[in-house]
């Protein structure tokens, strides 16, 4: 049994804990929970999630990430949050000195490149990984947005 797997096997919270049991995320969860789809993460997965920080909520336009929480703009979020995840686990390890695309929950596609520290769309992956019982979850420092959005 790999490392990664071993650790997910031990681990007992799903990705939604996992990201809620770290302050740094508080905006991503506030977003699942307004586009209501936390339970859908929280479901058998296994899911590879590229979660903003909170530092990357503070890059958007002033006012732009509270505007995407109200229920007018429920669709535009649900997509949002989709592109940050893959169907199926993705470790860094796996991303190793190589390039290729994966096609996000959302419908949208995400390039994924691990020749020079590791990317998705060009946007930087920070630290390991976080391992949850359903998943990986991978910090990323920048929002994510689908084409269609």
């Amino acid at each position: 049994m790999s490392v990664a797997l071993k650790l997910a096997a031990e681990n007992t919270h799903d990705i939604v804990d996992a990201i809620q049991s770290n302050g740094s995320h508080t905006k991503f969860v506030a977003a699942l929970k307004a586009a209501g789809l936390a339970d859908a993460l929280r479901g058998a997965g296994p899911f590879t999630v590229f979660a903003p920080s909170n530092e990357a909520f503070k890059k958007l336009p002033n006012g732009a990430f509270e505007g995407l929480l109200k229920p007018a703009n429920k669709e535009d979020l649900v997509h949002i949050l989709k592109y940050h995840a893959i169907a199926g686990r993705i470790s860094l390890d796996e991303l190793g000195g190589k390039k290729f695309k994966r096609k996000s929950i959302e419908g949208g596609e995400l390039s994924l490149d691990g020749t020079a520290g590791v990317t998705v769309n060009r946007v930087k992956v920070m630290g390991s990984g976080i391992e949850a019982s359903n998943g990986v979850i991978h910090v990323i420092d920048t929002i994510l947005v689908p084409p269609r959005v």
